[in-house]
This record gives structure tokens, sequence and C-alpha cells, in this order.
């Protein structure tokens, strides 16, 4: 692999037998320390069949099922484009949403540790827990076809909440007749709940304002205003939907006679039976998430309304993390409908795309970044870049650098949590191996991914906040 740097922050290189290049976006250092495990996956997706433009890799890549995690590809489905579900991930719409609200970090303060503590027991966290909201099987299809829509139809979120969500919370064509019995069993009793590993709630403050006028448009205001950011996903029904399908697309691959490269990369023609019945599935655990995130937002509310006096919890935004979509996008000056794969990577879309609400279209589309519970997050802004280098698409978090087993014989999770405390943090989990997995040494320097995008020209930063209180599972 020889890899040349093409323009500041883009690495790019090919070899023989792949029919686009390998594309990856990061400074020199993040580059470097680049697992050899990433390349070889992102040479694996070069060579799939119909893919447009080059297999990419964001800052935040690193080792993954099928796909790299931080990758991104596109698809034409008139040029014997695939889609793959090792290209979306077993976490279908794991993503992030960011609340702002209307207190500083002088109110929450002396009331913080009781707001976790209520946070940490109303929002329930961990492998397989379940939430006090049961749905039926029949309420379970309306969420697979509604999303976030569903759950503020029920009095659990506001109407203006929807228009702040990509896909508007809901995305179109979800086939819930296409969802196995049992990724229907595993899903009536998680909608509201965070999952494990590095899921997240946290009360943020706000750190820094890097575009005081962007920012504004977001609802940001002010350093050390107080924000919210929940970080989940489909949990177990997206889970078993991505598991009942790679079986699918593995028999699929060899029906159409598609040679691939890795196994984990099975894979059908768009268009053809297998690949509608996996997209109309994977649309009903996109919209799940949404739901479970909105479920969890209108108990984010409600425990902030029972300690502090008149509070405004605004959504800023909700995007998707893991997901395949047809979008519109630009090939050699000509527009084409292609199925872009996002695996642990983030919509970024540039001002005047459609897709993006009416407030903040003038200026683009928020993308939220979260670090770990010991670093900041961001809040970023899509570019022009993106839209014509990336399809629209940037990093979407730090990015594992430590295997979670490897970071739980080398940190201790109580130490960590005393480290953290003593910082002014208060942390609530689980148990202390989930801290200790989740260490922030177990992950790239947040501050050099958002380097790495800001280089490339592929988002820009807006603010920063960090955490104050952190629940996880």
């Amino acid at each position: 692999m020889d890899a040349k740097e093409i323009r500041k922050g883009v690495w790019q290189f090919q070899e023989p037998g792949m029919n686009v290049p390998v594309r990856i976006y990061a400074t020199e250092k993040l580059f470097r320390q680049m697992e050899e495990g990433v390349y070889r996956q992102a040479v694996n997706v070069s060579k799939l069949p119909g893919i447009q433009k080059a297999s990419m890799v964001m800052p935040d890549g690193h080792y993954g099922y099928g796909f790299p995690i931080g990758g991104v590809a596109a698809f034409d489905p008139e040029n014997k484009g695939v889609v793959s579900p090792g290209g979306v991930g077993y976490d279908i719409n794991c993503g992030v949403r960011l609340l702002t609200t209307n207190l500083g970090i002088e109110d929450v303060r002396p009331k913080l540790r009781t707001l976790v503590d209520d946070l940490f027991r109303n929002v329930p966290s961990g492998v397989g827990e379940k939430s006090s909201l049961r749905v039926s099987g029949e309420e379970l299809e309306s969420v697979s076809r509604m999303g976030a829509r569903w759950a503020v139809e029920k009095g659990m979120g506001l109407p203006e909440d929807l228009k702040h969500i990509e896909e508007n919370g809901s995305i179109a064509e979800a086939a819930p007749a296409r969802v196995s019995s049992r990724a229907m069993e595993r899903g009536r009793s998680q909608i509201g709940t965070l999952g494990a590993g590095n899921h997240f709630l946290e009360v943020q403050k706000v750190d820094k304002i890097f575009d005081e006028a962007v920012a504004a448009k977001f609802g940001i205001t002010e350093v050390g205003q107080v924000t919210v950011m929940v970080h989940c996903g489909s949990r177990g029904f997206g889970h078993q939907i991505a598991d009942d399908y790679i079986k699918v697309m593995l028999s699929a691959a060899n029906k159409y006679g598609i040679n691939l490269p890795d196994k984990e990369l099975a894979c059908a023609p768009l268009g053809s039976k297998e690949a509608e019945d996996y997209l109309g599935a994977m649309r009903c655990a996109v919209n799940y998430a949404f739901c479970n995130r909105q479920v969890i937002t209108h108990w984010i509310r409600q425990t902030f309304a029972n300690i502090y006096k008149d509070p405004e919890l605004k959504l800023v935004y909700d995007v998707c993390h893991n997901i395949a979509k047809f979008e519109d996008h630009s090939i050699d000056g000509e527009n084409r409908r292609l199925c872009v794969h996002r695996k642990g990577a983030t919509r970024a879309f540039a001002a005047g795309r459609k897709e993006i609400p009416d407030a903040y279209r003038d200026v683009g589309q928020p993308v939220i970044i979260p670090g770990s519970m010991g670093t900041a997050s961001y809040v970023l802004v899509g570019t022009q870049t993106a839209m014509e280098e990336t399809f629209g698409s940037t990093c979407h978090g730090a990015g594992r650098v430590m295997s979670r087993e490897g970071a739980i014989r080398k940190f201790s999770g109580s130490d960590i949590q005393k480290k953290l405390e003593a910082k002014g943090e208060v942390i609530r989990a689980t148990h202390p191996k989930i801290l200790a997995e989740e260490a922030s040494e177990a992950y790239k320097d947040i501050d050099e991914v958002i380097r790495s995008v800001e280089i490339s020209g592929i988002a820009k930063a807006i603010a920063r906040v960090v955490p104050v209180g952190v629940a996880k599972g």
C-alpha cells in the first residue's frame, strides 16, 4: 500500500483489482496510526460492484465487520450496484442527538448529582435492559413505520422535534413484514433504553464557540450553556435484523454470481428481492432508533422539569451513523441516484440541500460528533467540499484504538470514575468495567479527529461541549 497525500488531510491509493481508489481523510498523525486491517477492509469494499468515486475512510476509522467503522461507499443501481449489511452495521441507525437548554452551568451545578442520578434511573441502560414502556406487536409495527412520529403522537415529544431529525424522524418505505418474529420480540421491550458499550447520555456545558453566527442558528448562544447529548441505536431489534439478513445476503451473493473479497461483505444487487427485503427491514430499524431516542428525550425533559424551574430543552438535531439510503449526488457532472452506505459515519450536507430543515438550510446541516466520557464532543456543520468528495459525509466520533477487552485489562473502572469526578464530572454506570472499556485512552484524540475533517474541508467546527454528568450502560 503506497498511499499519497493528494491534498492536505486526504490520502489515496489504488492497486490492481480495485474498481475505485481508497481514500482516507486524516491528519498525517491519524493516518500513520490507522490499523492495517482498516486498509484491507477498505480495499475489499473498493472491489464491490457498482461502487462510485472511492472507498472512503473517515479519520475515526477502525476495524469493523465487513466495512471498516468510519467507512463510506456509494453504489449505483444502474451500474450493478449492491447493498451490503456489512456496510451498515449491526446497530442500525446508531446515532446521536443534541439538546440545548435555557440553563447555564451555574444553574445546574448545585443539583447536578441529583440530576444525573435521576437520569440514570429514568432512562434504562445496560446489556439487555428493558424499558418501562411496553408495546404490542401491532404497536411495534407502527413504530417501525412511523419512527419518532409515533412517540410524538403519543405525547412523548413536540411536533417541532420532527423537523430537527434526519429524515424528519421517519424514513419512508419501511416494511415490517420483512422483519423476523425474533427481531419483533426483541424490540418490544427496549424502546427508550440506552443499551451498553459506547452509548451514553451526557449533561454537558458549552466550552468553546468557533462560529457565533452558525452556533446561534443551532441554539448555542454562550459558553457555559448546558446541553444534553444522547448516543444510542436500534438495540436488539436492529441487531437481529442485521443478523438475519447477513445470512440472506450470503446466499444472494452466490445466487447472483458476486465475487466477494470477504464473506462479511455479503450483498445483493440493488433492485433484487433480497436487497429490497433487507432495505425494507433495515428502514424499520432506522425508525425504531429514531423512536428510541425520542422516548429517551421525553424522559430527559421530564427529569429536568422535576428538578429545575421552567427548563426548555430544544432539539438541535438527530443524525444517523449506521445506514444505507438513496440520495442524489453528482458523478462526473451528472446527477445520479445512489445508495450511500455510512458505517460509523455521519451525513454532513451543505447549505441549500432540500433534506436540511428550513431553520438550517441557509447555513448547512448540524453535525454532532461525540467524544468519550472524559473528552470533548463537537458540533460541526456540513460543507460543499463534503458534497463534492464524500457524498456529504464526515466522521462520527473519536474511533477506538484499543479493544474493549484490552481496555478492561488495562484500566480500572473505579479509578477512572475517581479521576473524572475529581475533574467535577458526575459519573453513573451499571458496572465499573463499562467505565474501563470506555476509557478515554481507548479512543483516538477527538481534537485530532476534528482537525482532520477541518483541514480536509469535509466539515467545519462550530462549537465544543464538555461533559459534566455522564450516564452509561
